[in-house]
C-alpha cells in the first residue's frame, strides 16, 4: 500500500548525512553488507513498508506473533466476514510428521484426500450458513430465523480458523528481515511460507541491495554454536571425529553435517 525509504535511505541513516550522488552504487551496497554483516538494526529500521494482507484467520495467529509491527484487522464486531474460505490443495493434504511435531509427513492417499477436501469444504459451507443464520440474515430449512440476530461480536464465533480476515500490516525493514528469514524457511507452515514468498519479491525489488545482502547474510547463512566450530576445526585439521566424542548432542551433530555435507563420521 506505501513505502518509506529504499537503499539510499539506510545507507544515509548509517552515515547520518551525506550528499547525494557522493557515493557510488557500488559502495553503498558494500556499506549495506557490512551492516547486515554485522547484524547493525537501526540503519534497517528507517525503511518502512505498509501491506493490505488478506490471510486465513490460522495464518493470523501465527503471524501475528510477529509483534514488531503495526496492525489493524478487520473487525468482525461491527461487520460481517465474507464467505470465504481457505481451502488447501489436493497435494498439499499430509499426514502429521512422525519426527517433527509440528510438521507434515508423507501425503495423503488420494482417497483420504479426497475425504479431507470433501469434509473442508462441507463444514466451511455449514459453518458459514449457521453464521448467516446467527445473524438474523439467512433462514434454514429446518429452523426459524431469529426475530433479532444474534450479535456480530457473538456469531463470529462460530466460524472455523480456515474463515479469511485482513489487515493492515506496517513493519520496519529491519523487522521484516527477521519475518522473512523464519516464515521463508522451509521448515516454516506451507500456508503462511506462501506469503512470505510473495512478500520477498517485494522486498527484492525495494530494496534490491539490502536483499541480496539479506540471501548472503540471513537466509542461506549457517549459525554454529561454539562446539560446532571446534568440531568443524578439528575435522579441517585431518581428524576423525566421532559424535561420542564431539561434545555435541545427535541433533547439532546431524545439522553440522548435514549442512557441510559432510559424511557420517560413524
Amino acid at each position: 500500500m506505501d513505502y518509506m525509504g529504499d537503499d539510499a535511505a539506510i545507507v544515509q541513516a548509517a552515515r547520518v548525512s551525506y550528499g547525494k550522488g557522493t557515493k557510488r552504487v557500488n559502495e553503498d551496497a558494500g556499506l549495506i553488507r557490512y551492516l547486515l554483516q554485522h547484524q547493525h538494526s537501526t540503519p534497517f529500521e528507517m525503511a518502512e513498508i505498509k501491506f493490505h494482507i488478506k490471510l486465513p484467520i490460522f495464518v493470523a495467529r501465527q503471524w501475528i506473533r510477529h509483534r514488531t509491527a503495526n496492525v489493524n484487522e478487520y473487525s468482525a464486531r461491527y461487520s460481517v466476514l465474507d464467505n470465504e474460505f481457505y481451502i488447501p490443495d489436493l497435494g498439499d493434504l499430509a499426514a502429521q510428521s512422525a519426527s517433527n511435531r509440528q510438521g507434515r509427513g508423507d501425503l495423503l492417499n488420494t482417497d483420504a484426500a479426497d475425504k479431507v477436501l470433501s469434509i473442508l469444504k462441507t463444514e466451511a459451507a455449514r459453518a458459514y450458513e449457521n453464521y448467516l443464520w446467527l445473524l438474523g440474515e439467512h433462514e434454514l430449512a429446518d429452523a426459524a430465523k431469529l426475530e433479532v440476530g444474534l450479535a456480530r461480536e457473538l456469531a463470529r464465533i462460530s466460524l472455523p480458523l480456515s474463515v479469511y480476515t485482513q489487515w493492515y500490516w506496517k513493519i520496519d525493514l529491519h523487522n521484516l528481515l527477521h519475518f522473512l528469514k523464519l516464515r521463508a524457511d522451509p521448515h516454516a507452515q506451507k500456508e503462511i511460507r506462501d506469503y512470505a514468498k510473495v512478500i520477498a519479491e517485494i522486498v527484492r525489488l525495494w530494496v534490491p541491495s539490502v536483499f541480496d545482502a539479506f540471501i548472503d547474510f540471513k537466509r542461506d547463512a549457517i549459525v554454529l554454536s561454539a562446539p560446532a566450530v571446534a568440531v568443524l576445526k578439528r575435522m579441517l585439521s585431518g581428524e576423525a571425529v566421532r559424535r561420542e566424542d564431539s561434545g555435541l548432542s545427535r541433533r547439532d551433530w546431524d545439522q553440522l553435517l548435514s549442512a557441510f555435507d559432510l559424511p557420517t563420521q560413524e
